[in-house]
């Protein structure tokens, strides 16, 4: 089964590694669904604005600092996703908490290590 995954910090620039995250996962044959500040487009996938809890996201990977996250703790909650991956930088303790609360899993890795070792 092929499973979903949101990237929370989606940005066209090819510096960034939620754009080198899209391609990775698109590499290795993965659902993805992007979000960020602006809309745009990775590799044919559109960056939005915002998207519904009623996608069926299994992985959420994030690539925003702990500040802006507070305006997604609601929304990542209500998704209910099988897991979160706070990337090098976006480590969160209290939102981690608030996830592990609803039983939802939670890693503090690299997304395209995970991926580029075979381990995601």
């Amino acid at each position: 089964m092929k499973t979903k995954t949101l990237v929370v910090g989606a940005s066209e620039k090819k510096s960034r590694y939620s754009n080198q995250a899209i391609k990775a996962l698109k590499q290795k044959d993965h659902d993805v669904v992007a979000i960020g500040k602006q809309k745009g487009l990775v590799e044919g996938i559109d960056i939005q604005t915002e998207i519904s809890t009623e996608e069926d996201i299994d992985t959420v990977t994030l690539y925003i600092n702990p500040k802006i996250q507070k305006t997604y703790e609601d929304f990542l909650i209500d998704l209910a996703p099988r897991r979160v991956i706070f990337n090098p930088g976006t480590e969160n303790p209290e939102l981690k908490n608030k996830l592990k609360g609803k039983n939802i899993e939670t890693l503090h890795a690299c997304t395209l290590i995970l991926l580029g070792t075979n381990q995601y």
